[in-house]
C-alpha cells in the first residue's frame, strides 16, 4: 500500500524539488498517509515542510493556529473547507504549497454525520492556485478509505504541481 502511494508522492516531490518549493501538509481521515507517502521519498526534507492530522475541533485550532470562528460554516468532506484549511496551512508554515485532506473513513459514524466513504481535498499554491476534489468510495472499509482518499490526494497534487510547474 505505502509503496504504491509512495511512486505518487515521489513525483510531486520530483517537481517540488526541481523548482525549489515547499509543501505543509493537512491529513485528516487519511490519518498521516498523505505526509508518509511524501516523506518516504529520500530528500523529502527539500521540499515537506512539515504538517498535521487534525481529527477534532481541538486539533485543529492547534495545528492550523485559525481565530476562533474563522471556519464557522465550514462542513467538513466539503471542498471549501478542505481548500480553507489548506490556506491556513500554508500561512502556518510559510510554504509555497499545501494540501488539506477532511472526511469520514469509515468504521463507525462521523460526529458531523459524513457519509462514510466521503472526503474532500484542496491543494493551494502561490499565485492563488487552487484546486479541488471530492471523493466518494459508497465504502465502510476504513483502511481501504484511507488508502483512496490519499491516493486522490496525492494525484490531485502531482496533477496540480505538473499543470503550474515553474509557478
Amino acid at each position: 500500500m505505502l509503496q504504491d502511494l509512495a511512486a505518487i508522492a515521489a513525483e510531486a516531490g520530483t517537481l517540488l524539488k526541481a523548482h525549489n518549493q515547499t509543501i505543509a501538509v493537512v491529513d485528516g481521515s487519511t490519518g498521516g498517509l498523505i505526509s508518509a507517502s511524501l516523506l518516504a521519498m529520500p530528500g523529502a526534507s527539500a521540499f515537506y515542510l512539515g504538517g498535521g492530522v487534525i481529527y477534532t475541533l481541538k486539533g485543529r485550532r492547534m495545528v492550523l493556529g485559525h481565530p476562533p470562528g474563522s471556519l464557522r460554516g465550514y462542513t467538513s468532506a466539503q471542498e471549501d473547507y478542505a481548500l480553507a484549511q489548506a490556506r491556513l496551512m500554508r500561512e502556518r508554515y510559510s510554504s509555497d504549497w499545501a494540501i488539506a485532506e477532511t472526511g469520514a473513513s469509515g468504521g463507525s459514524s462521523h460526529p458531523l454525520g459524513v457519509a462514510s466513504g466521503t472526503s474532500a481535498i484542496g491543494v493551494v499554491g502561490p499565485d492563488g492556485i487552487e484546486a479541488s476534489v471530492r471523493v466518494m468510495t459508497d465504502s465502510d472499509d476504513r483502511l481501504a478509505n484511507m488508502q483512496a482518499f490519499t491516493r486522490a490526494a496525492l494525484i490531485l497534487l502531482r496533477d496540480t504541481l505538473a499543470a503550474h510547474s515553474g509557478t
